[in-house]
């Protein structure tokens, strides 16, 4: 479904909107999450959450916004009957304590990957929002994505025959200080990037990893001092299907991935970006068919926004739900513990039945400019 059909239901079907907060306004925040309210017509930015009072008084002026929030102020902000969900932009050590809190107070919320940093954690969440009643949703921006989930209909039609390889390549510069590479906020390249990587090659092969393999490399940088530089993984999937990627900050911007089956392959080229058109390079036999989809035109925090609401104004079940984020968190902790054995380890992951279909797809254009940060840096360094 487009959003322009999300949004025509809105209007014909129930005129109200859902109120968010959105808590922790760092650069991903600024740049993606808060103007892309205004392209979401079934949701609506009335709260800012940060520690950082110069960001809340910045941006209030700049959105228009009556209610802003310390940390401190957190449980007063989520009692204030203002809001009915928050999206949680905040480091990945705090997504848990932030999402239980605002379940407890029956707030409906979105965080963003990855989910948390521990199983635990995860679990948690999942069990505040099932005791509470309210909607849990995990950021995967490219569960709604349409070149990423045109990718999932290509191996679905069985066109690239019996699937055997998944191979990824996402890096990028990171400087210094960023909480990406800080190890205590929980940072590095498997919790930040890796995990898009690990989460494509599941909605890929429509299946989960029995067994997983990870390695590091660190090129001795002072910025890599607490995290390394770079991992590669190898997962193994039932039916003796390999997946393999890369992943670093401390490389040139690459973002993609190749499905390589019994009959074809499907290169997809700026697979994981969030303003870049993404390229479809498909070959069957001889014939090489190339899809070029308009994504620098497309703003997916406004689909995310537009979903979630959705999904909270009709009752709907969530994809990617919290137990969506709790696998990509068991298998990164595999990883980990893989890295510190030097060996394959053995994953058992939670059921999962749903999947990413076209169905999800929500495209909504992109209206707003590339806003001025206030006091926040993004990863590269590079405004």
């Amino acid at each position: 479904m487009t959003s322009s059909n999300l949004q025509n239901s809105h209007s014909t079907n129930n005129s109200r909107k859902i109120c968010y907060g959105v808590v922790g306004l760092g650069a991903f925040a600024q740049n993606a999450a808060l103007p892309a309210f205004s392209s979401a017509d079934n949701s609506e930015l009335v709260a800012l959450v940060s520690g950082d009072v110069t960001k809340r008084v910045e941006l209030a002026q700049k959105y228009g916004i009556q209610n802003t929030y310390s940390y401190e102020e957190y449980d007063d902000f989520l009692m204030s009957g203002n809001v009915d969900a928050v999206y949680i932009a905040l480091p990945n050590h705090l997504h848990c304590e932030y999402t239980v809190r605002a379940a407890q107070a029956g707030i409906h919320v979105l965080c963003e990957k990855p989910m948390a940093v521990l199983v635990e954690e995860c679990e948690a969440m999942i069990k505040a929002a099932a005791d509470h009643n309210i909607k849990l949703m995990i950021a995967y921006r490219l569960h709604l994505e349409e070149a990423n989930l045109a990718a999932v209909e290509i191996v679905r039609s069985g066109h690239l025959g019996e699937l055997r390889i998944f191979n990824s390549l996402f890096t990028q510069q990171t400087v210094a200080g960023n909480i990406r590479v800080q190890k205590a906020v929980g940072g590095g390249t498997l919790d930040d990037i890796g995990i898009y990587c690990i989460n494509a090659a599941r909605y890929i092969f429509q299946d989960e990893p029995i067994a997983v393999f990870a390695t590091t490399a660190n090129n001795g940088e002072e910025r890599f001092r607490e995290v390394d530089e770079m991992t590669s993984v190898i997962l193994r999937f039932p039916g003796d299907r390999l997946a393999t990627f890369t992943c670093s900050f401390g490389a040139a911007e690459v973002s993609s991935y190749q499905i390589i089956g019994t009959k074809g392959s499907l290169i997809v080229d700026h697979a994981y970006s969030v303003n870049e058109d993404i390229t479809h390079i498909l070959n069957i036999g001889d014939e090489t068919q190339e899809r070029t989809f308009k994504n620098q035109n497309q703003d997916q925090l406004a689909a995310e926004f537009i979903y979630f609401s959705d999904c909270i104004l009709h009752n709907k079940n969530i994809e990617p739900s919290g137990k969506e984020g709790l696998i990509d968190i068991q298998i990164i902790r595999a990883l980990y513990q893989s890295i510190d054995l030097g060996s394959f380890v053995e994953i058992n992951t939670i059921d999962r039945q749903q999947r990413p279909t076209l169905d999800q797809i929500v495209t909504v254009p992109l209206t707003h400019p590339k806003p001025d940060l206030i006091n926040a840096e993004p990863p590269s360094g590079k405004s």
